[in-house]
C-alpha cells in the first residue's frame, strides 16, 4: 500500500465510521457495531467501494486502538470499589460470571469447534460491554438510581476477571505444547503481572514523580511511550499486549497525573478504538456471517436468558424490589470491545475461522439488543409484580456497592 492509498484510507476509514455513528446516534444505536459495520462494507468482502483490500494493513493502526482501549479501562479501573463493595458486590459479579461464563463454555463444546475454541467462547458470552452498559444507564437516565451503583459494581469485577482470564488463555490458545510448556508461559504471564500489580499497589508515588510534567504534550508522550512498551513486553512474555496497558493504566491511575492523563487520552481512545472495530469489520466476511447465523442467535437468546436469571437472583441478594430488579437483570445484556478483543486473539492464533464471523455477527445483535432490552425493562419489572408484589427496594449504604465512575 502507498503512502497516499494509505492516507486515503485511512482518512476514508475514519469518516465512515464518523458517518455511520452519527446516523445511528438518531436511532439509539450503540457505535461500536457501526463502526464494525463501517469496515465490513468497505472491506474486500463486500461489493462496491473497496476502500482497503488487505485488512493487515490495519494491523498496526488497530493493535494501537487495542492498547488505548485498555489503557483507559486500567484509567477507570478502582481497586477501591472492590474493597467497599465487599463479600456481597463480589458475590454479585461471581453469579454473573458463573451463569455467563460457565453458559459459554457449556455453548462453545456443544458447537464442538474445538476446546481451545471453547474456551475463547466462554469469555466471549461471560463478558458484559461496559462502554455500551455506562452509555446506556446515561441515555436512560439511570446513572443515579441506587441500582446502578451495583451493576457499575458488576462491571468492576467483570472487568478484573477478564484481566485474569486474558492472561491464562494467552499460552492456552497461543499454541503451547504440552501441559509443562503451558505452564511455565502461564508462570511468567502471572509473575509479570505480579510485578506490575506490586507496582500498582506500592510504586505509584515513585511513577507519579517520574511522569509529573506541566506541559500536556510531553505528558502524552510519556504515557502513551510506558503504555506502547509495557503492551510489548508483555506480548513478548506471552501475555496479551492489551492486560499489559491495562496495567500501566491501573499504575497511572493513582498518581497526582491520573485525572489530567484520563482527560488527554480520551480523544486518543475514541480515535483509535474506531480504528479497531473498523479493522474488525474489514475482515469479516458477510458469507460467513451468513454461515453462522444460527449460532448467533442462539447464542444471543442464552446470553438474554442467563443474564435475566443473573440479575434476578443479584437482585433478591440485595432485596430489590420488581423495578430495580428489572433494570438490573437487562442492562447487563450487551456485549462489545471485550468480544472483539478476544476475537483478535482467536484471529492471531489461527483458531477456527468460523469464530471471528460467530463474534461479530454475536456483537452486532447483542449490542443492538442491549439498549432496546434495557429501554423496556418495565415489562419485566411488570411481570414480577404480578407474580409477587414486592416492598419498596432499600436503597444500599456506600460499603455495598461503588460510587458510578464517569467513563
Amino acid at each position: 500500500m502507498g503512502h497516499a492509498d494509505t492516507l486515503l484510507a485511512m482518512g476514508g476509514a475514519f469518516l465512515a465510521a464518523a458517518f455511520l455513528a452519527r446516523l445511528g446516534a438518531r436511532f439509539g444505536v450503540p457505535t461500536i457495531p457501526l463502526f464494525m459495520l463501517a469496515g465490513l462494507l468497505l472491506g474486500p468482502h463486500t461489493p462496491g467501494l473497496v476502500l482497503v483490500s488487505d485488512p493487515h494493513d490495519f494491523e498496526m493502526l488497530s493493535a494501537l486502538g487495542l492498547v488505548l482501549l485498555l489503557f483507559y479501562l486500567g484509567l477507570e479501573f478502582k481497586l477501591d470499589d472492590l474493597r467497599r463493595g465487599g463479600r456481597r458486590l463480589l458475590t454479585a459479579g461471581g453469579i454473573y460470571l458463573l451463569l455467563n461464563v460457565g453458559a459459554g463454555l457449556g455453548f462453545g463444546f456443544a458447537l464442538d469447534w474445538g476446546a481451545r475454541e471453547a474456551l475463547v467462547l466462554a469469555g466471549v458470552l461471560g463478558i458484559s460491554s461496559s462502554a455500551i452498559v455506562t452509555k446506556i444507564l446515561i441515555d436512560l437516565g439511570r446513572i443515579s438510581r441506587p441500582e446502578t451503583r451495583l451493576i457499575l459494581g458488576v462491571i468492576v469485577v467483570e472487568d478484573l476477571f477478564l484481566a485474569l482470564y486474558l492472561a491464562a488463555l494467552q499460552p492456552v490458545i497461543g499454541g503451547a505444547e504440552g501441559a509443562g510448556e503451558t505452564l511455565l508461559q502461564a508462570a511468567k504471564a502471572f509473575g509479570f503481572l505480579l510485578v506490575l500489580a506490586a507496582a500498582a499497589r506500592y510504586g505509584t508515588r515513585l511513577v507519579g514523580r517520574l511522569i509529573q510534567v506541566r506541559d500536556n504534550e510531553l505528558l502524552v508522550i510519556s504515557f502513551l511511550g510506558a503504555a506502547v512498551l509495557v503492551a510489548g513486553v508483555s506480548e513478548l512474555l506471552g501475555v496479551a499486549d492489551a492486560i499489559g496497558a491495562f496495567m500501566v493504566g491501573l499504575i497511572l491511575a493513582g498518581t497526582s497525573s491520573g485525572p489530567r492523563i484520563r482527560k488527554l487520552v480520551h480523544p486518543l481512545r475514541d480515535a483509535f478504538a474506531a480504528i479497531f472495530f473498523f479493522a474488525f469489520g474489514l475482515a469479516l466476511d458477510p458469507a460467513r456471517l451468513v454461515s453462522v447465523a444460527g449460532p448467533v442467535a442462539a447464542a444471543a437468546a442464552l446470553t438474554i436468558v442467563m443474564n435475566v436469571i443473573a440479575g434476578l437472583l443479584v437482585a433478591r441478594t440485595y432485596g430489590y424490589g420488581p423495578e430495580p430488579a428489572a433494570d438490573i437483570a437487562t442492562t447487563l445484556v450487551a456485549r462489545g470491545e471485550f468480544a472483539l478483543i478476544l476475537g483478535a486473539m482467536a484471529v492471531s492464533a489461527g483458531l477456527d475461522g468460523r469464530l471471528s464471523s460467530f463474534i461479530a455477527g454475536y456483537v452486532l445483535v447483542l449490542a443492538i439488543l442491549g439498549p432496546v432490552i434495557a429501554k423496556r425493562a418495565d415489562l419485566l419489572a411488570r411481570a414480577l409484580r404480578a407474580v409477587r408484589p414486592a416492598p419498596p427496594s432499600p436503597a444500599p449504604s456506600e460499603e455495598e456497592a461503588p460510587v458510578p465512575a464517569e467513563r
